[in-house]
This record gives structure tokens, C-alpha cells and sequence, in this order.
């Protein structure tokens, strides 16, 4: 019974820089993270800490403000969950990667939260395909440059030089696909500074 009780000790303890974690990973401050759920600062600065022990009515707010389930909140281990858990990498400026796929040589699949960060077109064998799920995403292809809205999508030859990231100064997460073939895509823009941009592949 000790080493199950230290287990399940440790696991508590593990839980606030968990979430400590989370918060900075998608840019949050700790007031920005209380209107959303609810939860006072001063008891999301605790629970961080590891001052106040963690329960239900606490994490079950921070799991949806997170959009990720309970089991992953708490560290706990898997029971027949035929989910993928997976731990994210940890970037500059706020920045996370979470790969949701290990198959070398076929399609990778991450979801990302990408921080503020400078342009720097880059070229690479390959085609990518993003989906926005939060925040606005700057994706520059070539001379182009489009503005995509969470729930838009592109997918472009990675032959072509490119860049994408935050539009502005907060953090954009986006689901992102990366493989060897593909078809390629072309931008369908009036002009540089229009907003609402389609990136549709070719026929």
C-alpha cells in the first residue's frame, strides 16, 4: 500500500506543473485562463504551485479550457484507452509540438501551437496541409501571402518557398500533416492584403 500511496501522491504533485505547462503553451495568462474557466487567480496560482490540492470541480473547467481529456490532465496511466497520449515538445516563445503519428515514410501528423516568430521562408521535399483550429495563421507561399481563419484549411508543395505562423502576436494552433507526395496547390488571392484566402490543389 506505501508504494501505491507515494504513486498516487506523486501523481498529485505532478498535476500543477501540468498545468503550468499547458497555460504557457497556448499563451494564457492566469487571468485570461479565470474568465474562461471560472476558477479564481488566486486558486490557479495555487493549484500551479502546488499549494492547493487538486479536485474535480477545479480540473474539470481547466480539461475543457485545455481541450484535452481528464486522464491527460492528471498524468494518469492508460486502462484499455485505445487513445494516443503522446508528450509535447516544448518550443520557443510559447511554442509546442504534439505528434500525433510515428510512421517514418508515410503522412505525419502533429498538432501545433506556434508562438510569435520572425519570417523565414524555407524549401523542402514534400507537400504540407494545415488546418487552423485557433487563432489566425500567416502563411507565406512564394510571392503569396494568405490569411486563414480557424476551420480553414491549406496545402501546398514544399517545393515552393514557404512560411506560416501567427498573424499577429498570439499564439496560433493549428493540426499539421507532412508527407513525401501530393498534389500540388496553388494560392487564389486577389491581393496581398486580403483576408479570406483559399489554398485549393490543382485538377
Amino acid at each position: 500500500m506505501d508504494g501505491m500511496d507515494a504513486e498516487f501522491e506523486q501523481l498529485i504533485t505532478d498535476i500543477g506543473p501540468r498545468l503550468r505547462t499547458l497555460r504557457r503553451d497556448r499563451g494564457l495568462t492566469l487571468e485570461a485562463l479565470s474568465e474562461v474557466t471560472g476558477v479564481s487567480v488566486s486558486a490557479l496560482s495555487r493549484l500551479e504551485s502546488g499549494k492547493r490540492r487538486p479536485t474535480l470541480d477545479l480540473l474539470l473547467p481547466l480539461a475543457r479550457a485545455h481541450r484535452v481529456a481528464l486522464d491527460q490532465l492528471v498524468g494518469a496511466p492508460a486502462t484499455g484507452d485505445p487513445r494516443v497520449h503522446l508528450t509535447p515538445s516544448r518550443r520557443k516563445n510559447g511554442s509546442a509540438v504534439v505528434p500525433l503519428t510515428r510512421y517514418p515514410g508515410r503522412v505525419q501528423v502533429f498538432k501545433q501551437v506556434i508562438g510569435p516568430r520572425p519570417p523565414k521562408l524555407v524549401t523542402h521535399a514534400g507537400y504540407e496541409w494545415l488546418y487552423v483550429l485557433a487563432g489566425d495563421l500567416r502563411l507565406i507561399l512564394g510571392a503569396n501571402e494568405v490569411l486563414l481563419h480557424p476551420g480553414e484549411v491549406a496545402e501546398f508543395d514544399t517545393a515552393e518557398p514557404h512560411w506560416f505562423g501567427p498573424a499577429d502576436e498570439q499564439v496560433v494552433e493549428i493540426l499539421h500533416l507532412f508527407g513525401p507526395q501530393g498534389e500540388k496547390a496553388h494560392v487564389r488571392t486577389k491581393a496581398k492584403t486580403t483576408t479570406a484566402q483559399d489554398l485549393v490543389p490543382e485538377s
